[in-house]
Protein backbone atom coordinates (compact mmCIF):
# COMPACT_ATOMS: atom_id res chain seq x y z
CA UNK A 1 0.00 0.00 0.00
CA UNK A 2 1.13 3.54 -0.74
CA UNK A 3 0.64 5.44 2.50
CA UNK A 4 -0.56 8.92 1.61
CA UNK A 5 -0.92 12.16 3.56
CA UNK A 6 -3.41 14.68 2.16
CA UNK A 7 -3.10 18.41 2.94
CA UNK A 8 -6.02 20.54 1.72
CA UNK A 9 -7.78 23.33 3.60
CA UNK A 10 -11.13 23.12 1.81
CA UNK A 11 -13.14 20.40 3.55
CA UNK A 12 -15.29 19.60 0.52
CA UNK A 13 -12.30 19.11 -1.80
CA UNK A 14 -10.36 17.15 0.82
CA UNK A 15 -13.32 14.86 1.42
CA UNK A 16 -13.78 14.31 -2.31
CA UNK A 17 -10.10 13.43 -2.76
CA UNK A 18 -10.19 10.98 0.14
CA UNK A 19 -13.32 9.36 -1.29
CA UNK A 20 -11.80 9.08 -4.77
CA UNK A 21 -8.52 7.63 -3.52
CA UNK A 22 -10.44 5.08 -1.43
CA UNK A 23 -11.33 3.37 -4.73
CA UNK A 24 -7.65 2.72 -5.44
CA UNK A 25 -6.64 -0.69 -4.07
CA UNK A 26 -2.98 0.27 -3.62
CA UNK A 27 -3.38 3.77 -2.09
CA UNK A 28 -4.34 4.43 1.52
CA UNK A 29 -4.89 7.94 2.95
CA UNK A 30 -3.33 7.62 6.40
CA UNK A 31 -3.65 11.28 7.46
CA UNK A 32 -5.47 14.48 6.53
CA UNK A 33 -4.45 18.01 7.50
CA UNK A 34 -6.01 21.37 6.75
CA UNK A 35 -3.05 23.62 7.58
CA UNK A 36 0.47 23.84 6.19
CA UNK A 37 2.04 24.28 9.60
CA UNK A 38 0.72 20.87 10.71
CA UNK A 39 2.12 18.85 7.81
CA UNK A 40 5.57 18.07 9.18
CA UNK A 41 4.43 16.96 12.66
CA UNK A 42 1.70 14.73 11.23
CA UNK A 43 4.07 13.28 8.62
CA UNK A 44 6.67 12.49 11.28
CA UNK A 45 3.99 10.66 13.26
CA UNK A 46 2.50 8.58 10.42
CA UNK A 47 5.48 8.31 8.00
CA UNK A 48 3.66 8.50 4.65
CA UNK A 49 5.22 7.40 1.37
CA UNK A 50 3.67 10.36 -0.47
CA UNK A 51 2.32 13.73 0.71
CA UNK A 52 -0.27 15.34 -1.57
CA UNK A 53 -0.19 19.04 -0.70
CA UNK A 54 -2.28 21.97 -1.91
CA UNK A 55 0.06 24.85 -2.71
CA UNK A 56 -2.07 27.49 -0.90
CA UNK A 57 -2.64 26.52 2.73
CA UNK A 58 -3.21 28.59 5.88
CA UNK A 59 -0.41 28.68 8.43
CA UNK A 60 2.32 27.82 5.91
CA UNK A 61 2.25 27.55 2.13
CA UNK A 62 2.57 24.14 0.50
CA UNK A 63 6.01 24.72 -1.02
CA UNK A 64 7.54 25.81 2.28
CA UNK A 65 6.05 22.71 3.92
CA UNK A 66 7.39 20.58 1.05
CA UNK A 67 10.91 21.91 1.62
CA UNK A 68 10.68 21.05 5.32
CA UNK A 69 9.39 17.57 4.52
CA UNK A 70 12.31 16.93 2.16
CA UNK A 71 14.76 18.03 4.83
CA UNK A 72 13.26 15.96 7.67
CA UNK A 73 11.67 13.04 5.76
CA UNK A 74 13.44 12.80 2.39
CA UNK A 75 11.91 9.36 1.80
CA UNK A 76 8.45 10.97 1.57
CA UNK A 77 7.72 12.10 -1.98
CA UNK A 78 5.74 15.33 -2.34
CA UNK A 79 3.05 15.93 -4.94
CA UNK A 80 1.92 19.57 -5.12
CA UNK A 81 -1.58 20.48 -6.32
CA UNK A 82 -2.00 23.94 -7.84
CA UNK A 83 -4.33 25.90 -10.06
CA UNK A 84 -1.59 28.04 -11.61
CA UNK A 85 1.53 27.32 -13.63
CA UNK A 86 4.23 30.00 -13.77
CA UNK A 87 8.01 29.80 -14.22
CA UNK A 88 8.61 31.16 -10.72
CA UNK A 89 6.23 28.72 -9.11
CA UNK A 90 7.61 25.73 -10.99
CA UNK A 91 11.17 26.75 -10.06
CA UNK A 92 10.19 27.09 -6.39
CA UNK A 93 8.63 23.61 -6.52
CA UNK A 94 11.78 22.10 -8.01
CA UNK A 95 13.96 23.96 -5.50
CA UNK A 96 11.83 22.43 -2.71
CA UNK A 97 12.61 18.95 -4.17
CA UNK A 98 8.96 18.37 -5.07
CA UNK A 99 8.56 15.22 -7.17
CA UNK A 100 5.08 15.95 -8.50
CA UNK A 101 3.41 19.15 -9.74
CA UNK A 102 -0.23 18.63 -10.76
CA UNK A 103 -3.27 20.71 -11.66
CA UNK A 104 -5.95 20.66 -8.95
CA UNK A 105 -8.61 19.85 -11.55
CA UNK A 106 -6.77 16.84 -13.01
CA UNK A 107 -8.90 13.71 -13.50
CA UNK A 108 -8.85 11.31 -10.51
CA UNK A 109 -7.09 8.57 -12.46
CA UNK A 110 -4.24 10.96 -13.31
CA UNK A 111 -3.87 11.92 -9.68
CA UNK A 112 -3.75 8.27 -8.60
CA UNK A 113 -1.20 7.51 -11.33
CA UNK A 114 0.91 10.50 -10.23
CA UNK A 115 0.86 9.27 -6.61
CA UNK A 116 2.10 5.86 -7.75
CA UNK A 117 4.88 7.36 -9.86
CA UNK A 118 6.00 9.74 -7.08
CA UNK A 119 6.06 6.78 -4.68
CA UNK A 120 8.40 5.03 -7.15
CA UNK A 121 10.74 8.03 -7.10
CA UNK A 122 9.74 9.44 -10.48
CA UNK A 123 9.19 13.13 -11.20
CA UNK A 124 5.71 13.98 -12.49
CA UNK A 125 4.98 17.45 -13.90
CA UNK A 126 1.55 18.14 -15.35
CA UNK A 127 2.06 18.98 -19.02
CA UNK A 128 -0.65 21.68 -19.01
CA UNK A 129 0.99 23.42 -16.05
CA UNK A 130 4.41 23.17 -17.70
CA UNK A 131 3.04 24.76 -20.90
CA UNK A 132 1.33 27.49 -18.86
CA UNK A 133 4.59 28.15 -17.04
CA UNK A 134 6.49 28.51 -20.31
CA UNK A 135 3.88 30.93 -21.68
CA UNK A 136 3.53 32.92 -18.49
CA UNK A 137 4.71 36.49 -18.41
CA UNK A 138 6.52 38.17 -15.58
CA UNK A 139 4.57 39.66 -12.68
CA UNK A 140 2.29 42.52 -13.80
CA UNK A 141 3.22 44.34 -10.58
CA UNK A 142 5.89 46.99 -10.05
CA UNK A 143 8.75 46.25 -7.63
CA UNK A 144 7.14 48.54 -5.04
CA UNK A 145 3.78 46.78 -5.40
CA UNK A 146 5.55 43.47 -4.89
CA UNK A 147 7.23 44.87 -1.76
CA UNK A 148 3.86 45.94 -0.34
CA UNK A 149 1.96 42.75 -1.16
CA UNK A 150 4.91 40.67 0.10
CA UNK A 151 4.87 42.50 3.43
CA UNK A 152 1.09 42.04 3.65
CA UNK A 153 1.54 38.33 2.93
CA UNK A 154 3.92 38.13 5.90
CA UNK A 155 1.13 39.46 8.13
CA UNK A 156 2.31 43.06 8.51
CA UNK A 157 -0.35 45.69 9.24
CA UNK A 158 -0.88 48.79 7.08
CA UNK A 159 1.03 50.84 9.66
CA UNK A 160 3.90 48.36 9.81
CA UNK A 161 4.19 48.23 6.02
CA UNK A 162 4.15 52.04 5.84
CA UNK A 163 6.89 52.34 8.47
CA UNK A 164 9.14 49.65 6.99
CA UNK A 165 8.86 50.98 3.41
CA UNK A 166 8.85 54.69 4.34
CA UNK A 167 5.40 55.26 2.87
CA UNK A 168 2.23 56.84 4.20
CA UNK A 169 -0.60 54.51 5.23
CA UNK A 170 -2.75 55.99 2.45
CA UNK A 171 -0.09 55.13 -0.13
CA UNK A 172 0.10 51.57 1.19
CA UNK A 173 -3.68 51.24 0.86
CA UNK A 174 -3.48 52.57 -2.69
CA UNK A 175 -0.75 50.07 -3.59
CA UNK A 176 -2.80 47.19 -2.14
CA UNK A 177 -5.94 48.32 -3.99
CA UNK A 178 -4.01 48.67 -7.27
CA UNK A 179 -2.41 45.25 -6.80
CA UNK A 180 -5.78 43.63 -6.13
CA UNK A 181 -7.19 45.26 -9.27
CA UNK A 182 -4.21 44.33 -11.50
CA UNK A 183 -4.39 40.68 -10.46
CA UNK A 184 -8.17 40.51 -10.92
CA UNK A 185 -8.42 39.38 -7.32
CA UNK A 186 -11.59 39.39 -5.21
CA UNK A 187 -9.82 40.72 -2.13
CA UNK A 188 -6.41 41.47 -0.66
CA UNK A 189 -6.21 37.87 0.63
CA UNK A 190 -7.02 36.59 -2.86
CA UNK A 191 -4.32 38.88 -4.33
CA UNK A 192 -1.78 37.45 -1.86
CA UNK A 193 -2.81 33.91 -2.85
CA UNK A 194 -2.41 34.68 -6.58
CA UNK A 195 0.98 36.33 -6.03
CA UNK A 196 2.18 33.38 -3.95
CA UNK A 197 0.90 30.73 -6.34
CA UNK A 198 2.55 32.59 -9.22
CA UNK A 199 5.87 32.58 -7.41
CA UNK A 200 6.12 36.40 -7.40
CA UNK A 201 6.46 36.68 -3.60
Amino acid sequence: MIRTLLAEDMHLIRGALVALLAYEEDIEVVAEVERGDRILAVAEACRPDVAVIDIALPGKDGLTAAGELHEKLPECGVLILTGVGTPGLLKRALDAHVRGFMAKDAPPERLADAIRRVAEGERVIDSELAIAAMRSTEAPLTPRELDVIGAAADGASIGEIAASLYLTEGTVRNYLARTTSKLGARSRIDAIRIARESGWI
